[in-house]
């Protein structure tokens, strides 16, 4: 059965409160539920039941207009858990501009925050670099000294066992000269005792007295004494005429006694030096020589 017109006033009326209720609604919902949420609520605003009027503005059915307040109440419950929602959440009134501000702002201070950490890392990493320059030169140059420094104290003890191996060498030369000369001066020495030994006496004096100093032994000079006496009667140039024999000893012939010296002829000192040396060649002695010629009366 159809309503009457009062009814459909009320029912428009309600229709369009609904609209607007729901036009808030999606307001205030907007700012918690983002842009996709924000369409939704357009959307189901946009398609809120409202009564369909025909060309007169009257509903077209009543079937329709029972289904307007269903969906009117529906809307009212909608409005009222928005409002609820809106009182629990006090953020929910910021708009969307102002929330894009401050991400833009946040990550601007984020970016802000990595630029500067990133030039403190490169300004680290710059003094790191630095430093190790640094510490390597430092190094080398403190290898450069050792190395000076261990030559110089290389050098240092070449040259001082260089000096001690010449002082050494020095000494051991001095002492060696010291030896050499002193070998040399005892050479010297024993070389003039034997020259001034090996010199010939210097003899004087007559015959019998020369005999004497060159036979020494007064027994062996006795001896010698009888048989010079009887050859020549100490005469140095006494010869024989029948034989030839010559001088104080009577060489046969004289010139034997060249060998004793070149002055035979007249030095009773070589004569004497001739005579001994024969009698102690032939008869061991001139005692022995002078036992044979008592014998025989020659020797």
């Amino acid at each position: 059965m159809f309503r009457t017109h009062p009814r459909r006033s009320i029912l428009i009326a309600g229709a369009s409160t609904t609209a607007v209720a729901a036009a808030a609604t999606v307001a205030l919902i907007v700012p918690q539920l983002g842009p996709d949420s924000v369409a939704t609520a357009e959307v189901s605003a946009s398609t809120a039941p409202v009564a369909e009027l025909g060309s007169a503005g009257a509903p077209q059915t009543a079937d329709a207009a029972a289904s307007g307040d269903s969906r009117v109440a529906e809307t009212g419950k909608m409005s009222s858990r928005s409002e609820t929602r809106a009182q629990l959440q006090p953020g929910a009134a910021t708009t969307a501009p102002g929330a894009a501000a401050e991400e833009k702002a946040a990550a601007a201070a984020k970016a802000a925050a990595d630029h500067r950490a990133h030039l403190i890392a490169q300004a680290n990493a710059k003094a790191r670099a630095e430093a190790a320059a640094k510490k390597a030169a430092a190094d080398h140059r403190a290898h450069v000294i050792a190395q000076a420094n261990a030559k110089a104290r290389a050098q240092a003890a070449a040259k001082k066992a260089a000096a001690a191996a010449k002082a050494a060498a020095d000494h051991q030369a001095h002492l060696i000269a010291q030896a050499n000369a002193k070998a040399r001066a005892e050479a010297a020495a024993k070389k003039a005792a034997a020259v001034k030994k090996a010199a010939p006496k210097t003899l004087s004096g007559s015959p019998q007295e020369i005999a004497r100093q060159i036979v020494g032994n007064s027994g062996q000079y006795q001896c010698f004494a009888q048989i010079v006496q009887h050859e020549s009667s100490w005469n140095p140039t006494a010869t024989n005429p029948s034989s030839g024999a010559y001088g104080l000893v009577q060489a046969l012939p004289g010139s034997k006694m060249a060998s004793a010296g070149a002055d035979w002829r007249t030095n009773p000192a070589t004569q004497i030096k001739w005579g001994l040396s024969y009698m102690n060649e032939r008869y061991g002695s001139p005692c022995g020589a002078w036992s044979f010629w008592q014998s025989h009366h020659w020797y």
